[in-house]
């Protein structure tokens, strides 16, 4: 199947309160998932867009230009590049999802860590930090190409996990989950190890990447060797116009912004593509249920013997 029937294959996504919803992703998300392709300027009027959505709404086209040191022009080609046939739509679009984020613990954000914040104010940051990436991500998450991602892994031969940097803490963890249902699952952290085994992927076999920014060039690269190997290829990532984007037939995009000089970015996009990768590995587990439970059980008694505590029977 080619990557544009793979992303043809469901459009339904997620509403901030949980319930299916056939619309575009929040403007937010969007904004965030082209970050990396726009002009400085661009930027700075995609920033201010994203720091505060609910006054933005509120601006002149003159006034946001302002405020981010350019032109009208360069905020019509911000519109542009989002999809939106002008400024008016956008006022409308932040506008309509400003009211309806104001009713969410996440919508107050404790502001950026500083080294005189006391540690109330930490947690509450990181907390808010991560509500607003999980609630997000779950907005404007594609469920058609969740399933279609749940279904490829389902019916895979073997199916190999790649990520580098912070993103391989995650691979990992979803290569050994899987590994406890019972599919053929391997990741690799050095990248001539991931490259000999995606080039020992075929036809039925699945290659997912985990990367934040899109363009980790050893994600990239080995997932377009299983790509041309003929495997399905799945990639997560926060910015879906990245160059990972060119070898994945599937995209699942995470939506976590955060530019507070004391936390890594990496802190709060664990959380995002950590969700994601939760459904798909409760996705397979539903649909493999008899088989995965066995396996976990199998997995479990194994490892008793290295517990201090009784085994607890699954059920």
């Amino acid at each position: 199947m080619s990557s544009q029937a793979f992303r043809r294959a469901g459009s339904t996504r997620v509403d901030l309160d949980g319930h299916a919803d056939s619309g575009r992703p929040p403007i937010t998300a969007a904004i965030q998932s082209v970050l990396p392709n726009l002009t400085r300027a661009e930027r700075r009027v995609a920033e201010q867009l994203i720091d505060d959505p609910a006054a933005a709404s509120g601006w002149t086209i003159t006034e946001l230009a302002q405020r981010a040191h350019t032109s009208a022009t360069t905020v019509t080609r911000l519109c542009r590049s989002l999809d939106l046939p002008g400024y008016p739509e956008l006022r409308l679009t932040l506008a309509a999802e400003g009211g309806a984020a104001q009713n969410h613990l996440w919508a107050k954000d404790a502001g950026d860590l500083t080294p005189k914040d006391p540690l109330d104010e930490v947690v509450a940051s990181v907390l808010n930090g991560s509500l607003r990436a999980l609630q997000q991500t779950a907005a404007q998450l594609d469920l058609g190409q969740l399933q279609t991602a749940v279904s490829v892994l389902v019916r895979a031969g073997r199916v190999d996990v790649y990520g580098v940097g912070a993103s391989s803490l995650l691979a990992r963890d979803f290569q050994t989950r899987l590994r406890r249902i019972g599919l053929n699952a391997s990741n690799s952290l050095d990248i001539h190890e991931a490259l000999v085994s995606a080039a020992q992927l075929g036809r039925g076999d699945v290659a997912v990447g985990v990367s934040h920014s899109g363009a980790a060039k050893e994600t990239v690269e080995v997932l377009s060797e299983a790509r041309g190997r003929g495997a399905h290829t799945i990639a997560i990532t926060n910015h879906s116009r990245s160059p990972i984007a060119d070898v994945a037939e599937l995209m699942l995009t995470t939506s976590a912004h955060d530019r507070s000089p004391l936390r890594e970015s990496a802190m709060i996009a664990r959380h995002a593509p950590l969700l994601i990768l939760d459904c798909l590995f409760i996705g397979v587990a539903q649909r493999t249920y008899t088989h995965a439970r066995r396996r976990m059980e199998a997995a479990a008694l194994a490892v008793e013997s290295h517990s201090l505590r009784p085994r607890r029977q699954i059920g």
